[in-house]
């Protein structure tokens, strides 16, 4: 290694891998909790010819008020709250630590969680602690988050509402002990609020120190980009001058806000894919030896046959079928595969692939 890099780039980071994205190219992409429909041929024609009056010359509105109007309509962000948009949520979460994690303070989230949360939260030189969950059903161990917060005195507390990769609702009292606890801000990440009916949206307000995370990558806009925070407008404030000029470019906002407009195509999108989340729950709690966990996101952990994970992985992507393997990454992930809820067809053949494996 040479030593200026050496020298320069903190051990931290020289001890990160980049985050990885496999080629899925040519087979059925079920690894990344993505919405697996497209729009209607005509919904298409319409949203082309809004694409059409869109000056690329210029910069783009830098409050997105457009989108931001929309997303208050769509979502019932109330006016009293702040709203604040990023290039996905990945980019919110950075916001969050640059702004409030001081260099060498704590951030607290749970094990197994989003893996940005540590990523980002070592990147802004703070330091990580991930509580772990309840080997048996990956339950909140509320005792264990208190007392970390207590020792650790984070300045952020992430929770996933749904979990990822768990894809289990916590206790939502337990979540407010939590909030009630916590020195610092909690942030409730709901990326995948449309396959659930559980929400802490209706609660901010409530404590001074809660934030509501959202995205509109499940709910069928992955290629567009956009997350939002949401909380006390002094809170947002002060995140937004870490946000970077022009953050959400021009054909991001008019896209995202013509979907919203057309939000009944994604609502009807959704109710298809939480059907084919139950199908794919029992189909998979009927195959001898695996173990699927019950979810509110838009996927499925399953725990395959005892060191058989990778081999299963293997099989299933030499069959044209992408999952996500997450057998090593995490003490309590041993032998489990995360599969994203695709088209029936997708799934079917997903199954067929994974009986053939056994």
């Amino acid at each position: 290694m040479p030593k200026l890099l050496e020298r320069l780039v903190r051990p931290q980071i020289r001890a990160l891998a980049a985050y990885h994205v496999p080629d899925a190219a040519g087979i059925i992409k079920l690894d990344a909790m993505e919405n697996p429909y497209t729009w209607p041929e005509e919904l298409r024609r319409d949203w082309l010819r809004v694409l059409e009056n869109i000056s690329l010359n210029r910069y783009p509105d830098p409050r997105a008020s457009d989108l931001q109007a929309a997303l208050r309509e769509s979502m019932g962000i109330p006016d009293s709250m702040g709203l604040l948009l990023g290039n996905g949520s990945d980019e919110l979460i950075q916001m969050l630590m640059l702004a409030v994690a001081q260099r060498g303070c704590s951030v607290v989230s749970v094990a197994p969680g989003f893996v940005m949360y540590r990523m980002i939260a070592l990147s802004a030189a703070s330091e990580y602690v991930g509580v772990p969950l309840h080997a048996g059903d990956f339950s909140l161990d509320l005792p264990a988050v208190l007392a970390a917060m207590a020792k650790e005195q984070p300045a952020i507390t992430f929770l996933a509402y749904p979990n990822n990769p768990t894809g289990n609702l916590f206790d939502s009292d337990a979540l407010v002990r939590i909030i009630e606890a916590a020195p610092g801000l909690v942030v409730i990440d709901e990326a995948y609020a449309p396959f659930t009916d559980r929400s802490f949206l209706p609660h901010l307000g409530r404590w001074p120190n809660l934030l509501v995370m959202r995205t509109l990558s499940k709910m069928g806009l992955a290629g567009l980009r956009i997350g939002y925070l949401v909380g006390p407008r002094d809170w947002l404030t002060e995140i937004d001058k870490i946000r970077l000029p022009y953050n959400i470019n021009v054909l991001t906002q008019a896209s995202a806000a013509f979907a919203l407009h057309h939000r009944d195509v994604l609502d009807r999108q959704t109710r298809l894919i939480r059907e084919e989340r139950s199908r794919l729950f029992a189909a998979l709690a009927g195959l001898e030896g695996i173990h699927p966990y019950p979810s509110d996101a838009n996927f499925i952990l399953a725990r395959m046959p005892v060191g058989r994970a990778a081999e299963i992985f293997e099989t299933l992507l030499s069959a044209g079928v992408l999952v996500k393997n997450l057998d090593g990454s995490q003490p309590l992930l041993e032998d489990c595969l995360r599969v994203t809820v695709g088209r029936p067809q997708e799934n079917d053949a997903f199954l067929a692939a994974l009986e053939s494996a056994l």
